[in-house]
């Protein structure tokens, strides 16, 4: 099949967004679907994605109790041609539960499409209670995210390690600032395929003014040989002379990476 192209902007935030959000179902025998499901007010995407596509799909609507609403109605697009389910796997789209298994496509393929796809599925863009433009993805994916982390690098030039959470598992990538709106500015260019509402929020974010008395905070990240140092040196005074930082940023990491005991570290209103 030549009719899904990933090199095609479209196409390439189509399969992020499925990636993402779909559900690929195998049957008996050859028989499968593809299903995504959405609210009712974004339908408008799941028609250009039948428009798109380069199969029969059809696009039906459901009402059901949910735990957010005792009636919920949703949109679905659903394609079940073998060619193109198997196309879709073969770029990187497993069938059953995905989540800890997505990984970016093995082919070329439009870049900043494909992770606007991404959030556009399970991120989400805005601002924060304070007004500070954010852009936050959600993933099981380890792959995922070392690609995120990776993306986001090379575009803004900052490193971040992300770690799963210890209540579901999961990552939670936050970009906030001027970092945030150099991401929708890149993702988020006229034209492009996206949910409506998140080109709105996009485009807000991309018109956040730093207000004047509000500080820049240059955050020097941790090396592997820096922690390594770190985790040796039990006295943080001795950590940080031989680092070249505070004693306090010397201590919040160590309480960070083996715990306020183990670290011996006292923070007020803390009792010994």
């Amino acid at each position: 099949m030549n009719g899904f192209d990933l090199e095609r902007p479209e196409h390439a935030y189509m399969f992020g967004f499925i990636q993402a959000d779909g559900h690929l179902s195998q049957g008996p025998g050859r028989k499968g679907r593809l299903t995504v499901e959405l609210s009712a007010r974004d339908a408008p995407l799941l028609e250009e994605f039948q428009r798109l596509c380069p199969y029969n799909s059809t696009i039906s609507y459901r009402t059901r109790s949910t735990n957010f609403a005792t009636e919920h109605t949703s949109v679905l697009w659903t394609v079940c041609a073998l060619e193109f389910r198997e196309r879709l796997q073969a770029l990187g789209l497993p069938s059953g539960r995905k989540s800890l298994n997505i990984a970016p496509p093995t082919v070329a393929y439009s870049e900043r499409d494909y992770i606007r796809g991404i959030i556009d599925a399970d991120g989400s863009v805005g601002r924060t209670a304070q007004d500070l433009p954010f852009v936050g993805v959600t993933t099981a994916s380890e792959a995922l995210v070392r690609y995120y982390c990776d993306y986001t690098e090379r575009l803004t030039g900052r490193a971040r390690t992300a770690r799963r959470n210890t209540r579901d598992n999961i990552y939670n990538i936050l970009l906030t600032r001027e970092e945030a709106m150099t991401l929708t500015q890149v993702l988020y260019y006229p034209g492009c395929l996206a949910l409506p509402r998140k080109q709105a929020a996009a485009d807000d974010v991309g018109n956040w003014v730093r207000p004047v008395g509000m500080k820049r905070m240059h955050r020097k990240e941790w090396t592997a040989e820096e922690t390594e140092l770190l985790l040796a040196t039990p006295d943080p005074e001795e950590a940080a002379r031989l680092l070249n930082r505070s004693v306090k940023s010397c201590q919040t990491r160590r309480w960070r990476l083996i715990g306020p005991k183990k670290a011996r570290v006292r923070f007020p209103h803390t009792p010994a």
